[in-house]
């Protein structure tokens, strides 16, 4: 499984993906607020989420699992 990870600590804005869904490298698939702003995570390679980790509002630290990915 591949993992998308937290960039920076925060506060989950919005996620934009679901289990199931097929993504692309490079797709946006979770905001996070921090410091007053808004910072997209993007996955790193593509696959089928297979979990969504967090909940909007969530607070995450950095390297914190957010999304698991199947190939």
């Amino acid at each position: 499984m591949k993992e998308i990870k937290a960039t920076m600590a925060g506060t989950v804005l919005n996620v934009l993906t679901e289990t199931g869904k097929s993504i692309s490298a490079g797709e946006m698939v979770l905001m996070l607020e921090s410091m007053k702003m808004e910072i997209p995570v993007e996955a790193e390679a593509g696959g089928t989420v297979a979990e969504v980790k967090v909940n909007i509002g969530d607070f995450v630290n950095e390297d914190d699992v957010l999304i698991l990915l199947e190939d």
